[in-house]
């Protein structure tokens, strides 16, 4: 894989961080549902922001 420029660094790391961000979001939003089909796609959206963070960084680690 090509090196990544700075603009395209900093923007991987904005993506990074707002993935982040969704997750911690959605799993307090499931800790607190009461609805457990609410839960359960609070809880499906957190666990795919994590995967998709996890994909953004292997472009770090190339």
């Amino acid at each position: 894989m090509a090196d990544i420029n700075q603009v395209e660094l900093q923007n991987l790391r904005h993506m990074i961080g707002g993935q982040e961000t969704s997750y911690q979001k959605l799993n307090t939003y499931a800790a607190g549902a009461v609805d457990p089909q609410i839960k359960q796609l609070f809880t499906k959206s957190a666990q795919d922001a994590l995967n998709t963070k996890q994909k953004l960084m292997t472009f770090l680690n190339n």
